[in-house]
Formats: C-alpha cells, structure tokens, sequence
C-alpha cells in the first residue's frame, strides 16, 4: 500500500501530432500533414481536454509545460499564443515556469521564433540529428545541414537563451570521426543543452521493417564514450543517460519525469500520470491517439483512451526506470517521497545490484555504475515484480 506525504511536481505536457514527413525511426504519435492542420479547432479540443482534467489537479501549480509532437513549430506563433494564454487562465503556473516547444529546422524562421517567444516559449528544443547532409539524407529528415544552423542562429537571434538540440550517433553509415564532427558543430552553436541519444530501430517503424546497417553495439559503446567525453571537456555535465547540460540549465521537465514526478498530459495520445495522497492512488491516464480520434471525442469522456491504477510493483518498476538513467541515482529519502513506500521494500534489490556490480552505494545514495548504465535493460530486469 502507498503511502504519499505529498503529492509530488507537476507538469503539463501538450502534444501537437502533426509532421511535414514520418522518419523511418520515428515510433511516436505523428502523422504526416497531407490536408493541412486543423490548427484552430486543434487548440479548442486542447483546452476542452484539459477542462475535462482540471477536477484531478485542482490548487496545484504547474511547474513546467513542454509542448511536444510531431513538430509543434508547424502550429503559427498566434497559435502558440493563444494555446498558452487559455492554459495560463486555467492553470497556475509557477512565475519561472520552464516552457518548452519543439522544433525542426525546414519549419520555422526568424519571424516564427520571434513570434513563439513573443508568446511566452522560453525554451527551444530543436531536431537537428546530424549536421552532415548525408546523414540526414540516410535517416530521412526534411532539412539540410545549413538550414539547421540557420535555425539555432535565429532561434539565439530571437533571445532565446536556452535551447537543447537533439543529435543522435549510430546513424545508418555514421562513423565515429563523424558523430564527434556532430558534437564539435552542435556546441560551437552555444546551445545550454545537448540531447544526444542512441539510434533504437523501434517496432512499427520503416527502419524496423527494413533494418539499416549499423554499427556493432561495441562500437556503439566506444562512440558513446568519446562524445561523453568530448561533451565534458565543452563545458557540459551529462546528468542523465543522454543529456547533457551547460550552466546547469537541466530540463527541468524531463527531470520531473526522471524524478518520479507527476504530468498531466493532453493532446492525441498524449500519457499523464497523476498522484492523489488523499485516496493514496497513482493513476495514469493516455488520451485517444489518432488526430481525428482526438477531435471527435475531445469533449468527451471518450477523448481518455486508457485508464489505469499503479499497483505497488509498477510504482517500484516505474520508478526505477527513471531515477536509474539519472547520473546523481536516488536516496532512501527520494525514493520515498516520490512513491510513498519504504525503502526496506527495494533494499534487497539495490543490494543485488551492487554485487553484481551493476549498482553503486555512497551513504544512502544509489546509482547506476559505468556497467549498469550500459547494460540498463539488464540492471532493470532485477526490479521485475517475479525478479524482486
């Protein structure tokens, strides 16, 4: 049973799931934009989805929003604009709210980035992937390499001053010289923040239907630690598998996540989870998942696709899914507060882990070691409820 002092932070996660083309790698919800976007009746079933919501997290603040996608940069800047002011009369939100949109070079240009801080974005994640036309060419992204410069130039030229850009290694043809090229153009960009992830050949995707050739996990592994290094001597910390900061400018969203914390979520298919110490229950909730789905049901009961009640194993596996890809790891004390359960419940599993020296204990802090970052699917399997 749960026992949760308090409920923990909340975010407010908005997902726009439109797309100029899919990405063979691409497993999340987006949908190619062949008949235009609904943009305006889009934002009115939004709203009418987080109205629908607001009994659940009523006399709470929202610490972060990120609005994700699909490519959230397709929706104008008076789009944005409006999104954000009918969630502002809504919800509270913390006066330093992190406020986050996504964006891919090919869809936005000064104006545009003028325009989204105009409306209250103060954090930009651009989808740059690679900065090497071939590259791109491989993995099927719309933009060019110069395009993606142009666009961080401008999204800096608009006064942003905290941008992640999100590059991926283990590209179909990608060496290491090549991926290391990547992180040298990224961060002569002056980004505070760089995402920069494995290539994962996903079910229900072009590349899992027609695997690319890649490089050897081995290999996979040596160019993950040259960039780690790399990454380090330009000034950013990586505090969690694949991000990495300058100045301390975390996410401080997907930390929330990482943390346990809670989100509402609200678009086509987009997940919440949300905690209630008065009833001790975790809840996570997805909304329904095609577009049209969405906008049909949108004012509805029917827009919530699925519904379910964590049970204690889930909370622990969930739980450690997130805290273990942090470099810092979790105390005794976190562990607690974000699932209302004893540490004494996991102490058999941490203790396994650390002989086989997957898991690492320094007072009460636990984290993942060099080999359990590595080999993580593993390292979590000790936590399945048949395992523990």
């Amino acid at each position: 049973m749960l026992n949760l002092a308090a409920t923990p932070p909340l975010s407010l996660y908005i997902h726009i799931p439109w797309c100029v083309r899919k990405c063979p790698y691409c497993d999340f919800n987006s949908h190619e934009a062949r008949e235009g976007i609904p943009e305006d009746a889009y934002i009115t079933a939004l709203i009418a989805d987080l109205e629908q919501d607001l009994p659940y997290i009523w006399g709470r603040t929202i610490e972060t929003v990120f609005i994700g996608g699909g490519t959230p940069s397709l929706f104008s800047p008076e789009g944005i604009d409006h999104l954000l002011g009918d969630v502002r009369a809504r919800l509270q939100l913390k006066p330093d709210a992190e406020i986050t949109l996504e964006a891919n070079p090919g869809t936005v240009d000064q104006a545009r980035f003028n325009g989204f801080r105009d409306a209250g974005i103060n954090r930009l994640s651009i989808g740059v992937q690679s900065f090497q036309p071939e590259l791109l060419q491989n993995i099927g992204r719309i933009h060019t390499d110069n395009e993606a410069v142009i666009a961080v130039e401008a999204a800096h030229h608009a006064g942003f001053d905290n941008i992640n850009l999100d590059l991926m290694f283990g590209l179909p043809g990608q060496s290491t010289k090549q991926a290391l090229k990547d992180l040298r153009t990224a961060t002569a960009l002056a980004p505070s923040h760089i995402s920069w992830y494995e290539l994962t050949i996903e079910p229900n995707t072009w590349f899992h239907r027609h695997p690319p050739e890649r490089a050897a996990d081995d290999a996979l592994w040596d160019i993950q630690q040259a960039g780690h290094t790399l990454l380090g001597s330009m000034g950013f910390e990586r505090y969690e598998t694949s991000a990495y900061a300058r100045n301390s400018q975390q996410c401080r969203h997907n930390l929330n996540y990482w943390q346990f914390g809670d989100y509402l979520g609200i678009g086509a298919g987009a997940h919440g989870k949300i905690s209630d110490a008065a009833i001790q229950e975790i809840t996570r909730v997805s909304k329904a998942k095609h577009p049209r789905t969405y906008l049909e049901t949108a004012h509805s009961t029917q827009r919530i696709s699925t519904t379910s009640r964590l049970s204690v194993d889930d909370v622990v596996m969930e739980f450690a899914m997130n805290a273990l890809r942090l470099d810092h790891g979790f105390s005794h004390a976190t562990f607690t507060a974000a699932t209302g359960l004893p540490y004494a419940l996991i102490e058999a599993i941490v203790n396994n882990g650390v002989v086989d020296g997957m898991l690492s204990i320094d007072n009460d802090t636990i984290r993942a070691t060099p080999w359990g970052q590595r080999y993580l699917n593993e390292l979590l399997q000790h936590w399945m409820p048949e395992n523990a």
